[in-house]
């Protein structure tokens, strides 16, 4: 098993970030030779897309690590963490997509953003966003979630001068397609620099954020 595990240490050196586990994938025992590696180099791991099965089995090896069942993820610190880098906001359109944010949440958890959450500020109810806008504005970046038509992510690029990341979900009715609709319509959002990940890719866009911010002033 040892021989399959190949971590990439030396990232965060090179890119400003360390590797990031996708655990989807990985069966339990690779799951746990790759727990032990870090512990024993005394690093800190983040596991995203782990089932709540594979977790119980490595949460009770690692008393270091903890289990986010809504987020899925494993978070384990084996060493202080990063130091603070400023806050990302995390905005989206309905409870539905909450599994996504939260998935962004811990993965900025680990690499030392502050997060603030708007919940269920979506296009059908433009009131809740407009409330909330004042202190979306203070984010050094902020990110948004939304599935259906994914209007809201073109909505708050038009109100806001931060980066602005989109992410569609795979939320909605037929024709929404898993989320290929929200996505489409990111893409040809009439916001001009609204930057799009992948669909459901709530750590793909908090990575893209911890690239934007050291280059940020603000």
């Amino acid at each position: 098993m040892k021989e399959e595990i190949n971590l990439d240490f030396d990232r965060d050196k090179r890119i400003g970030q360390p590797e990031i586990i996708y655990g989807e994938s990985k069966s339990v025992e690779q799951l746990l030779e790759i727990a032990l590696q870090l512990s024993e180099a005394g690093r800190n791991g983040l596991y995203t897309r782990v089932s709540e099965e594979k977790a119980a089995v490595v949460c009770n090896q690692f008393s270091d690590i903890e289990y986010n069942s809504v987020a899925k993820c494993l978070s384990q610190k084996s060493a202080p963490p990063f130091g603070e880098r400023g806050e990302i906001a995390l905005v989206c359109g309905g409870t539905s997509d909450i599994p996504i944010l939260r998935e962004a949440e811990c993965t900025a958890d680990f690499l030392g953003f502050d997060t603030k959450v708007y919940a269920d500020v979506g296009v059908a109810g433009l009131d809740r966003l407009l409330k909330c806008l004042p202190d979306i504005r203070k984010a050094k970046v902020v990110i948004v979630f939304a599935g259906f038509e994914g209007a809201l992510a073109s909505v708050l690029a038009g109100q806001i001068s931060v980066p602005i990341i989109g992410v569609p979900t795979s939320v909605g009715y037929g024709v929404a397609a898993g989320g290929m609709a929200a996505l489409n319509a990111m893409l040809t959002s009439c916001s001009n620099g609204l930057l799009v990940t992948n669909i459901d890719n709530g750590c793909g866009a908090v990575m893209a954020a911890a690239r934007i911010c050291p280059l940020m002033t603000k």
